[in-house]
């Protein structure tokens, strides 16, 4: 573990100023490469306070701990400083060889992507951004809705650390009231000589603190929290991809069911460039959508995207 995240953990553990000549003694270094690494942990995006005959005192922020967080999921977990995506880190962990499962993380993205190509905004500081890669090797018929137990288990870390009530919009994304806190992306390697997918990526994004979205975002996305969050990231990401691993598959199917937020409400969607409108009324276990058509008729879709014709007066379980 480098310098300035070993002050970072004496920083936060402590919740008070602490001297230099005291970080300095505890971790056997000079007072001027304490000075040093409070600069990274600033640039960082961190808010370190400075006292006079005080020290230092970590006032706001947090910092991604890859040992860490590789710790407590014993798997190996990448974190890239300058990345454009960490799927396409992922996938360029498959072509060197990397070991599988294995989670890749970065503190932003340059060119972040969600479903079907469309930009995604992440932010330089306050967000997660992390793909995590498996490599189930089964026939396609066997492959499972990594979407739906992904989404379920972000609700599930989230209810762990703290009361706020999430719930999902079919297929892939987190909401907190009407704003979009998450997203998720899940991408397929297959061999078509073979019939099987060979490896699967996971990609997750959330909005845990962000203050400078772009204008044309503010009305849509939000935060899970407006001030500081009383949980890390680093324990977020723990808690999530636990969920995902450790959690029976039937117990996160069910709990995507009852935090789904558009079940109940009127929706649309187009198929075949054709428009259809009607009422979510379940989501099957394989993470299909079941509609009532306006016409009476029920509908089933398993992909695309929908849109809400109408918010009721409170989503679902709020």
């Amino acid at each position: 573990m480098k310098t300035y995240q070993k002050i970072y953990l004496l920083l936060k553990e402590k919740d008070d100023y602490m001297s230099g000549e005291d970080l300095a003694q505890e971790l056997g270094i000079s007072r001027t490469s304490v000075w040093k690494a409070i600069r990274q942990l600033e640039a960082h995006g961190l808010t370190i306070e400075a006292a006079r005959n005080r020290g230092y005192k970590l006032a706001d922020g947090d910092l991604l701990l890859p040992d860490l967080i590789a710790e407590e999921l014993q798997l190996p977990v990448y974190l890239k400083a300058d990345s454009d995506s960490t799927q396409l880190d992922a996938k360029q962990g498959i072509e060197s060889g990397h070991t599988s499962p294995a989670l890749y993380l970065a503190p932003y993205q340059n060119k972040a992507k969600g479903r079907f190509g469309r930009p995604f905004y992440a932010s330089k500081s306050g967000g997660i951004y992390m793909s995590l890669r498996l490599s189930p090797n089964v026939p396609f018929l066997e492959f499972k809705p990594y979407t739906i137990l992904a989404a379920a288990a972000v609700v599930k870390a989230i209810q762990s650390l703290c009361d706020l009530d999430v719930q999902i919009k079919w297929v892939n994304d987190i909401y907190l009231g009407h704003k979009k806190v998450a997203g998720i992306l899940t991408e397929a390697i297959s061999s078509m000589e073979n019939q099987r997918v060979t490896d699967v990526i996971i990609g997750v994004g959330i909005n845990v603190r962000i203050d400078d979205f772009p204008k044309e975002l503010q009305q849509s996305a939000g935060n899970l929290f407006e001030e500081q969050p009383p949980f890390t990231r680093n324990q977020l990401i723990t808690a999530i991809w636990k969920a995902f691993l450790e959690t029976d598959e039937k117990e996160l199917i069910a709990l995507y069911k009852e935090k789904s937020l558009v079940v109940g409400q009127q929706v649309s969607f187009v198929e075949n460039q054709v428009e259809f409108n009607g009422t979510a009324i379940a989501v099957t276990d394989t993470g299909n959508l079941v509609i009532q058509l306006d016409n009476g008729k029920a509908k089933i879709i398993s992909s695309g995207e929908i849109s809400l014709t109408s918010w009721s007066a409170s989503p679902p379980n709020e």
